[in-house]
């Protein structure tokens, strides 16, 4: 967050003659601001001024953490992001409002973070019916942030961050597809490419809820990452794009289909959708389809914010002590084919067809030589994304299973593996090394894929209303979970015959 943070503040103060230097670009001379346009003939612009780390900037970026609770990340905002001008640090508990006050004072930062005793929502609807709007707003609740983001998509400023953290990854996995619904109005699946879905569920949520204002939001970068997601997008208004926006959600229901002809006032004329555009199977393993969505189908990320945020980790090592994770991350993001939305995976491929897994390197080499274009995903170690159609895509794992063949005399005739494998592939797949299937981020060693640092890392319990924690994960796994192991000798297991409880 202070990367990406750091870089829009030099993106916005660009403009306005004000440079952002990090500790290791003084020598650099931070970011020159914008030439002035040929044959202007306004006055020479004042010398430049400079924003370091730490210190308050007139004509800074307002910045809102509207859930603050103990204020630390206000205060690592105020004392590692240069170019803010305040920071209001707000949370609806008098009891974190009060451990705002005093971690405020002892870092030293009172110039530049206000701690606030608010609701969220009041002070960001309150900001609003001021026009006093907020050029970043930070939303990082416990859970799910559906009840902020009608206040959020209104209280940023045009052109304005807005950075929303989802931790309910379950909802948006796929294991509560209604509450999915109900929360983001999109409807969850569950499978291998949940996690870039989750991604996708939550941009569409926020452009919906900033379409009814006649705004629209534009991805710099989203990130899924550990146990949460996190989207950071800049919000505009334009009556025009948010017409627009009705295309680019994927789903059932796209509610526009596409251009019609044109209108004699204005440029162009929507129409209604046609479909459904599939069957009600699928036409290679003749399973039934799920409906999900809709969802974001545009691009995830900003090419040249995600390369200029690279570049100021290149330029100032050292800043951050997870410098290694976001460099490799921030690769792999920008090697992503942005234009294919959701990926496969390798193992869930091979599992079709029910044969042993190809490398990834083999798999993108057939890619490759096919002629398709194909990408790793930050989402998922193991993933593919391409833009290679499904028929070529299986035609691929055909040819596979015949060079390691597939026990058919165990495959079910109505199984999907046998009625993917009973046609021949029209496409005669190559599985030799090509010399551009190893992307540069793993030729490079990057640390793109870290393990979990301990046991039972992860979000832990909600704190109890009247103070204290509920019980800790791995308390309540073992009171609810492994009871097999625990009794050996099956008493309290339910008494009916099965194979696994023979064994």
């Amino acid at each position: 967050s202070c990367a990406v943070l750091t870089e829009f503040a030099r993106l916005q103060l660009r403009p306005k003659g004000i440079r952002v230097v990090l500790p290791g670009e003084e020598e650099l001379g931070g970011s020159p601001p914008d030439p002035a346009e040929p044959g202007d003939a306004r006055t020479p612009p004042e010398p430049p001024r400079t924003a370091r780390p730490g210190e308050a900037c007139e004509g800074g970026l307002r910045v809102l953490e509207a859930l603050a609770a103990s204020g630390l990340r206000s205060i690592r905002f105020a004392r590692e992001v240069p170019g803010l001008g305040a920071i209001v640090a707000s949370d609806c508990s008098p009891r974190a409002a009060a451990l705002m006050a005093r971690n405020v004072a002892r870092n030293c930062v009172g110039d530049l973070v206000t701690p606030r005793l608010a609701d969220a929502r009041m002070l960001m609807y309150q900001s609003k019916a001021e026009r006093a709007p907020f050029d970043v707003i930070d939303l990082d609740p416990y859970g799910s942030p559906a009840p902020f983001l009608d206040a959020a998509v209104q209280a940023v400023s045009e052109g304005g961050l807005l950075c929303v953290t989802c931790t309910d990854m379950a909802v948006m996995a796929g294991n509560s597809a209604e509450t999915c619904y109900s929360k983001y109005g999109a409807v969850s699946l569950k499978g291998k490419f949940c996690h870039e879905m989750a991604l996708r569920i939550i941009l569409h949520s926020l452009d919906l809820r900033a379409n009814c204002y006649q705004r629209f939001v534009v991805p710099l970068l989203s990130v899924s990452a550990d146990f949460y997601v996190r989207v950071f997008v800049r919000v505009f208004t334009g009556q025009a794009k948010v017409k627009a926006s009705a295309r680019p959600s994927g789903g059932p229901q796209d509610p526009l289909g596409g251009r019609d002809h044109m209108s004699p006032y204005s440029r162009f004329k929507y129409s209604t959708a046609t479909g459904p555009p599939v069957g009600p199977t699928c036409e290679f393993c003749h399973q039934r389809h799920q409906v999900g969505g809709p969802v974001w189908a545009e691009p995830l990320h900003d090419p040249a914010f995600v390369e200029g945020v690279l570049a100021a980790l290149e330029r100032s090592p050292g800043r951050f002590a997870t410098e290694p994770r976001l460099r490799g991350m921030l690769s792999v993001i920008a090697e992503e084919l942005s234009d294919v939305p959701l990926y496969y995976t390798l193992d869930g491929l091979s599992s079709t067809i029910r044969s042993n897994t190809p490398s990834l390197l083999q798999l993108r080499s057939a890619l490759l030589h096919a002629g398709f274009r194909v990408s790793l995903s930050h989402a998922c170690r193991n993933a593919v994304k391409t833009d290679a159609p499904p028929a070529a895509l299986w035609d691929i794992m055909r040819c596979w299973a015949k060079l390691h063949p597939v026990k058919r005399e165990r495959l079910l005739d109505s199984s999907p593996a046998a009625r993917i494998l009973a046609v021949e592939p029209t496409l005669q797949a190559s599985f030799e090394l090509h010399e551009d299937a190893n992307p540069s981020s793993r030729r490079r060693g990057l640390k793109r894929f870290p393990e979990n640092p301990e046991a039972f890392w992860g979000p832990k319990a909600r704190a109890k209303a009247g103070g204290g924690l509920s019980p800790s994960l791995q308390e309540k796994r073992e009171r609810l979970q492994n009871k097999r192991r625990q009794c050996p000798d099956g008493a309290g297991l339910k008494q009916f015959p099965c194979k696994r409880f023979k064994e």
